[in-house]
């Protein structure tokens, strides 16, 4: 089988990357083990976080460093054993996460946040999945007056960057959410995000509009990917494929690809939980609400309730294990009248993280045809169709909306 462009990782990304390709007369062939949505971009919040201008950084006070080195946080937990494997990477993150470079990877990732409603839109219109999309924003909520002072002043610090936002009080905030308990002392509601009842639903939705459009979608093994020619050859669960171009979306395993092309890529995992629950006595849940205090965020879905956790540092392909979920839902049941859960366990993913908080989106720098895009960190379902639309005009020599430069591997 032969075709311009290869895409492998069919998760947000490489979905959206496919299309807008597809959008500028490449032929594409979409590879992945698995069906569209089902990794890393199924088990996500399902948030287009518009309002998450400044990256998530390493904290660098000794009070918070002291709190999370006893390791028994609701919002970020480790593997002992771990630690030293990922000590260099953890020193590096630190690093990045000094104000004045804070700011810079803030600035070099506004870009990319400004348009990600608005590229997201647009493929939701073509794919015919607008019922999915809620234009409600979603709430960071506080359990004290002291917390909620601090939110106010941090959302007031972003006053630059013209987002939207009102402040609830207790008694504004259980007017919004009547279910929540008296013990949220009031929250910030960020009105300029949008959110999803399924992730995986979206990224499926546009995958069908691949294959609607002219895109084929096959199974795959992207370890297989090698040089061939002026191209490259990856092997399909049915035949061979050839093309130019190749494009490496495959989130947190996509160093396994590069590494035997010899590309070294900083990245680390953040695994992460979820887990749905039923509501009980007739309860109700409209937006996304975080409890910023704790870590964690609970959001209505299609299968109920979805209750995320914060970051476990463990190696990727670590087996599960249940602590932040356990922690994180007896914290969520003071907050909501949570019933049984839906599934029997949680789900675990892991998010792809590199030191300096973007994401990885350019050619490669050692070899022609091969492009890069991953890395995204708590963004990736934001960011996937912008980021798509980048990579796309890259690949097909048009002007970009955006300066490349502060993504490229070697920056």
């Amino acid at each position: 089988m032969k075709t311009d462009v290869v895409v492998l990782g069919a998760g947000i990304v490489g979905v959206s990357t496919a299309l807008h390709l597809l959008a500028r007369g490449r032929s594409v062939v979409l590879l992945d083990r698995r069906g569209p949505g089902e990794e890393t971009s199924y088990g996500n919040a399902g948030l287009i976080e518009r309002a998450s201008v400044i990256p998530y950084a390493f904290p660098r006070d000794w009070r918070s460093l002291w709190r999370y080195a006893k390791n028994n946080t609701p919002d970020v937990s480790y593997h002992t054993r771990f630690l030293p494997r990922i000590a260099p990477w953890l020193l590096r993150y630190w690093w990045h996460s000094s104000p004045a470079r804070l700011a810079r990877a803030a600035e070099a990732m506004l870009p990319l946040i400004e348009r990600s409603v608005a590229e997201h839109e647009a493929l939701m219109a073509d794919a015919q999945i607008s019922h999915l999309f809620r234009r409600n924003g979603w709430i960071d909520g506080v359990r004290s007056e002291a917390g909620l002072a601090r939110a106010i002043a941090e959302a007031e610090d972003l006053a630059p960057y013209g987002l939207n936002y009102r402040v609830l009080d207790r008694q504004a905030l259980a007017a919004v959410e009547p279910s929540l308990s008296d013990r949220m002392a009031g929250a910030v509601h960020w009105l300029d995000p949008v959110n999803v009842s399924d992730p995986g639903a979206v990224t499926r939705g546009y995958a069908a509009l691949f294959e609607q459009r002219g895109g084929q979608l096959v199974r795959g093994d992207a370890r297989s990917l090698k040089a061939a020619g002026k191209g490259w050859q990856v092997q399909g669960a049915d035949s061979l494929i050839e093309a130019r171009d190749a494009v490496v979306a495959l989130g947190p395993w996509s160093p396994d690809v590069l590494r035997p092309l010899g590309y070294r890529i900083p990245m680390a995992v953040k695994r992460g939980y979820h887990q749905h629950f039923a509501l009980e006595d007739g309860a109700t849940l409209s937006h996304p609400v975080a409890d910023i205090e704790s870590g964690f965020l609970v959001t209505p879905m299609t299968l109920g309730v979805r209750l995320t956790t914060g970051a476990e540092f463990a190696p990727r392909d670590a087996p599960a294990s249940p602590i932040q979920i356990q922690r994180t839902s007896v914290l969520a049941r003071q907050l909501l009248p949570l019933g049984a859960a839906v599934e029997a366990e949680p789900w675990m993913g892991s998010r792809p993280c590199m030191p300096d908080m973007r994401p990885v989106i350019g050619p490669a720098p050692n070899h022609a045809g091969l492009w890069l895009a991953f890395g995204h960190a708590h963004h990736g379902f934001t960011l996937g169709p912008v980021t798509g639309k980048l990579l796309a005009s890259l690949i097909t020599g048009q002007a970009p909306d955006m300066d490349p430069a502060p993504y490229g591997v070697r920056r």
